[in-house]
């Protein structure tokens, strides 16, 4: 393991630990219903599975169709707030 590697594995401990990392899956949920995200992608998927057939769609082509857009969708607010809010976290936590 690397030392990027290591200190990755080491800040997901301490967020894990904290429980931080579940506060930050909460605050990302929120904000992605809030922008209108998961209605999006909601749509999107049942575009895909009208195009293509119901009987035609598996989990993992629409999981492989859906995934691009929906990281696209992602507004641009809500990528910059995580990282900055990791950062202060670790700012907090300085013994890692």
């Amino acid at each position: 393991m690397n030392k990027d590697e290591q200190l990755r594995a080491a800040i997901n401990q301490k967020l894990i630990e904290t429980g931080e990392r579940e506060r930050l899956k909460e605050l990302l949920r929120a904000k992605l219903i809030e922008c209108g995200w998961k209605d999006q992608l909601k749509a999107h998927c049942k575009e895909v599975i009208k195009e293509k057939g119901l009987e035609h769609v598996t989990v993992d082509d629409l999981v492989a169709e859906i995934t691009p857009k929906g990281r696209a969708l992602v507004p641009d607010s809500v990528k910059k707030e995580l990282p900055q809010r990791i950062r202060t976290f670790l700012a907090q936590h300085a013994s890692l």
